[in-house]
């Protein structure tokens, strides 16, 4: 077992840079904290388990990750390191191959994406109650109990832009472009041009125009359309550079887009042999939600700070670890 509370990779997670290489996975560096149990106290079952954290590639998934290793660490468990997985499928197949064993997801993404279901559920707790029974029936794939961190997608404007053309709802921004069709020019990322929950349900849903669809990384959206590259931006709801930059979120007046709230996620066979591990987890996931979440995206994307600082900083404040 290595020194408490210092993330730092084993000789057997540096066995997995050669597993994972051919799926595009690579196991990050170590985090050179000392973790000490705050909250989150030992037990004696998680004391030197190995357990790989892996991640999407963006901010929110980044620090989630980070702050479910933190809390096993003062647990007394060994965190392996693999977030910043690029793309959902990756992380997804990490997860049911063995290559990831914990990792955080939505519950939208869940339902729509991996188990190809159309329809989303409106209501929040409806739409974690069928994800999480279908995945475990189908899949083997346990949620723990969802957090209030609800990350679904929303189109933004600045918020001169809104108010010059009084934009507040989606149905008010297909009316303004039905009337300006010049003025849809709109900047999304790949994955949501074309999986059924973004682009093509949600214009269906409401109608709108588009003259121009420009593709961006998630992270330069927001910039894009805070410059003026773009008047209309794929956005996440959770996500910091909205207040940093000065964005409107238009509200989703028809509740076309999902119920996304983050539940972390782990094969059943690992879960059984490791139960404690919902123990360790149920109380972090129960401090979060989008209000918290929001100033933690804020902190890396506009404030430039370093997720698993930040994520660090946010454990310590909640008392989780000292």
């Amino acid at each position: 077992m290595r020194p408490r509370g210092i993330l730092v990779l084993s000789l057997v997670a540096l066995s997995l840079v050669a597993a994972t290489a051919a799926c595009g996975l690579n196991v990050n560096t170590a985090l050179p904290f000392e973790v000490r149990p705050g909250s989150i106290r030992p037990v004696p079952e998680l004391a030197g388990v190995e357990i790989t954290v892996g991640s999407k590639d963006f901010t929110e998934q980044i620090i989630l990750g980070y702050i479910a290793e933190l809390a096993l660490e003062a647990a007394g468990a060994d965190a392996v390191d693999l977030t910043n997985i690029s793309g959902s499928n990756s992380s997804r197949y990490a997860l049911l191959d063995g290559q990831v064993d914990l990792q955080w997801e939505y519950t939208g993404t869940g339902w729509l994406s991996y188990l190809g279901q159309d329809k989303p559920i409106p209501e929040e707790k409806a739409q974690y109650d069928a994800v999480s029974r279908a995945d475990l029936k189908q899949n083997g794939i346990v949620w723990l109990p969802y957090s209030a961190v609800n990350n679904t997608y929303a189109f933004a404007t600045t918020e001169s832009y809104a108010a010059e053309h009084d934009l507040r709802t989606n149905s008010d921004m297909t009316r303004f472009l039905a009337q300006n069709p010049d003025e849809a020019v709109f900047c999304v990322e790949t994955e949501f041009a074309s999986r059924p929950d973004g682009m093509p349900g949600v214009r269906r849903t409401y109608g709108f125009q588009v003259r121009t669809t420009k593709t961006f990384g998630t992270g330069a959206i927001y910039s894009a359309v805070a410059g003026g590259t773009c008047n209309f931006g794929e956005v996440f709801t959770t996500d910091g550079r909205i207040a940093g930059l000065n964005l409107r979120v238009l509200a989703d007046d028809k509740k076309f887009f999902p119920q996304y709230n983050a539940a972390v996620t782990m094969r059943k066979e690992f879960l059984d042999q490791h139960p404690r591990i919902a123990d360790v987890m149920a109380p972090v996931s129960a401090a979060l939600n989008n209000k918290e979440i929001i100033e933690l995206n804020k902190k890396v994307d506009v404030d430039g700070g370093d997720p698993s600082k930040v994520a660090r900083d946010w454990m310590i404040a909640k008392g989780f670890i000292t």
